[in-house]
């Protein structure tokens, strides 16, 4: 593992590009004309995208933990090589191995747009076999400019073929869940948590008023956020997914997290592409995928 020192002394540009550390884990700081966003190499997780002039679009838990082994709870999680508990070993991480594993960071690049390009790896190792035993590259793609483009690709490195499930766990945050509504849903149909059948959306807009957690399959659409109130919107858009998933764990859920204030759940929705049910990806020797996510403010 690089120090932050070491990171300073390879990537570091001055205004631009630099690295600080929060309790065990070493953070990348790009700021350009158009954002400012904060990344942790531990999981290779985005903790904030705050454009220029404008309020963060991203939610982060005041109690999270920045330590080696613990999730890190908001921004972009990745969920990878499974979404949700594993499927059959009930012991192994929530969400996969990727959230809780160091990223080497590849490069950083800046554009004649002024956008800055981040690209960080993981690849399988003694350590990811102990959890899947299949060899494997992937790599996340950060875009900073006027919207966040987050993409994570997966390609199949042995010679046998293995399928995963996956997301890109994006908290939102809104200044009040009780004055959010989602667009783009409408006629989608879903499955509720763990549940076997399905339903359909047939309102127009989606509002939060208990615990939601809607897993729309068979979707493409952009789901677009209006922040009731404020007036603005936030759109989210997505590619190599066609499962949309839409959280929030509400009151009493929320009490049950450590890693939450106890009033956490009023101030964002989880909107996440992801590849799970039907969409789960198979991959041959040699074949990749990727998912990718866009988040802009309207």
């Amino acid at each position: 593992m690089k120090s932050s020192i070491e990171l300073t002394n390879q990537f570091a540009k001055e205004g631009s590009v630099s690295f600080y550390k929060k309790e065990e884990l070493n953070i990348i700081r790009i700021q350009n004309m158009h954002a400012q966003l904060d990344l942790s190499l531990y999981g290779a997780q985005v903790l904030s995208y705050i454009p220029t002039n404008e309020e963060n679009l991203l939610w982060m838990s005041q109690n999270s933990e920045y330590k080696h082994g613990k999730a890190i709870r908001g921004g972009i999680p990745l969920c990878f090589p499974w979404f949700g508990p594993h499927e059959s070993d009930s012991s192994l991480p929530q969400h996969g191995f990727a959230r809780l594993s160091l990223w080497n960071l590849e490069k950083v690049t800046h554009n004649d747009d002024d956008t800055t390009h981040l690209s960080l790896s993981l690849k399988s190792s003694a350590t990811t076999k102990e959890y899947w035993p299949h060899d494997f590259y992937s790599e996340l793609t950060v875009k900073v400019g006027e919207q966040l483009e987050v993409s994570l690709m997966t390609r199949n490195t042995g010679s046998n073929k293995f399928k995963f499930t996956s997301a890109l766990h994006s908290y939102i945050k809104v200044n009040d869940i009780n004055k959010l509504s989602i667009e783009g849903l409408k006629d989608t149909s879903y499955y509720w948590g763990f549940e076997g059948t399905t339903k359909t959306q047939t309102e127009s807009l989606l509002r939060i008023t208990e615990e939601e957690n809607r897993r729309y399959i068979n979707t493409k659409t952009p789901c677009i956020l209006n922040n009731l109130g404020t007036g603005k919107k936030i759109v989210i858009d997505k590619s190599g997914s066609q499962t949309s998933v839409v959280w929030n764990p509400w009151k009493e859920n929320c009490k049950q997290m450590k890693d939450m204030p106890d009033d956490g759940y009023k101030s964002f929705i989880c909107v996440e592409a992801a590849n799970f049910y039907d969409d789960y990806i198979e991959l041959q020797a040699e074949n990749q995928h990727t998912i990718s996510t866009t988040i802009r403010q309207q």
